[in-house]
């Protein structure tokens, strides 16, 4: 290795003495400095803090004045603090954004559940009121793509066919969410709604071969006790509203199934929004037909003002609804998107409990200790099952 003298970053001096002459200390021999010496020197300085003042010092670096380093050294210190600030003021703002997503979230559900209620109440046609929330949702959605709100997606005839089976279950479940509204009280309804994971663990064993852990099963008990007991103390309990709610847990749950079954191959533009979105515009196509056939075409102003309706107020009503429904759900995968899904797991279990609450305060639902207690019971069970699911069996020592 050449030394630092033949690359000319430090010059040979000639010997001199290190200490200078003192009356009381003779003047000590000279001793000649060997650059290797030098340069061994300021490479064990140079890692230190005062490194590179040493290194300065035997020549290896410029000497700046000290004002210059001065302000060097605040510009440095002014620009750390500065992306400090940056990145903590960016973290706050996307908490914020995140809380006011699952605010709006809950939001939406509240007054959802609230007017749709309203107008199942007098106007006991859920087939009617199910088509004309697809109708609502299918209008935004051409809305979102012919302005740009929301790239348009690019999809295939194939894809159309295997989101089908998908749009199918997607419609009956909210039919069947709408029959058990229009017949039991919105609490009661989401309670029984909390059996959602017992169907999910179930359909999931049946069809894709995927056995839950010995804990998750446990965690179900709570859960299947609690919607039991619930039931058995509800006030407004029906056989069509109780059923009608299970028919909606194992339809939503089959469609879950059938998306990881079927696997549609999704395109750059075909986000989880769009997604939703075609399977509300197909909800609305496999729909309409059957409203038609079924119930005839009810929710006109001849009809409701002849059953003595407040027209302005049930149209009114139902659009808000519609609304609301198509926005709740539209928020739900924006927040998706931005955390795990046990996390929107856990938030999809709180929204149940405000939404149980909130339409308990205002339709003054009757409820007795026992049904607060299984419905409490039950929440705890999905709660506790969002939070087993996350934990992932340990593979087996080979």
């Amino acid at each position: 290795m050449q030394s630092a003298t033949a690359f000319g970053l430090v010059r040979p001096c000639p010997a001199r003495a290190l200490l200078g002459p003192s009356p009381t200390r003779p003047l000590l021999p000279a001793r000649p400095l060997r650059i290797s010496a030098i340069t061994t020197a300021a490479a064990a300085t140079s890692s230190s803090r005062g490194g590179a003042v040493a290194a300065r010092s035997l020549g290896l670096l410029p000497i700046l004045p000290d004002r210059e380093r001065r302000v060097r050294h605040v510009v440095c210190g002014a620009a750390g603090e500065a992306a400090g600030k940056t990145e903590e003021e960016g973290g706050l703002a996307k908490t914020l954004q995140l809380g006011a997503l699952f605010g709006l979230w809950y939001l939406f559900n509240i007054y959802f559940n609230i007017y749709n209620k309203q107008v199942l109440k007098v106007f006991p046609y859920p087939i009617n009121i199910t088509t004309v929330q697809f109708a609502v949702g299918t209008v935004v959605a051409l809305f979102m793509w012919i302005t740009g709100i929301h790239r348009r997606p690019k999809i295939s005839g194939a894809q159309l066919v295997a989101i089908l089976p998908l749009a199918i279950v997607h419609t009956m479940g909210n039919l069947f969410t709408n029959m058990s509204l229009g017949k039991v009280a919105v609490s009661f309804t989401h309670t029984i709604k909390a059996m959602e994971p017992f169907f999910s663990v179930l359909l999931s064993a049946i069809f894709l071969g995927e056995l839950p852990t010995v804990w998750v099963v446990l965690s179900l008990l709570p859960i299947v006790g609690g919607v039991a007991l619930a039931s058995l103390t509800e006030a407004s309990f029906n056989w069509a509203g109780f059923w009608s709610a299970m028919a909606s847990n194992v339809t939503f749950q089959s469609r879950n199934v059938l998306s990881k079954k079927l696997m549609v191959k999704k395109e750059e533009s075909l986000d989880n929004i769009n997604l939703f979105s075609i399977i509300t515009v197909m909800s609305f196509f496999l729909l309409a037909p059957v409203a038609f056939l079924t119930e005839g075409i009810k929710i006109t102003p001849t009809v409701l003002q002849s059953a003595g309706l407040n027209v302005k107020q049930v149209l009114t009503r139902s659009l808000i609804a519609a609304l609301c429904f198509h926005a709740y759900q539209q928020v739900s995968y924006m927040i998706l998107a931005r955390v795990s899904p046990v996390t929107h797991s856990v938030g999809n279990c709180v929204k149940r409990v405000v939404v149980i609450v909130t339409s308990v305060l205002f339709f003054r639902t009757p409820v007795s200790p026992i049904n607060s207690l299984g419905t409490a019971i039950a929440l705890a069970g999905v709660f506790l099952y969002s939070q087993l699911k996350r934990l992932k069996p340990k593979p087996k020592a080979a």
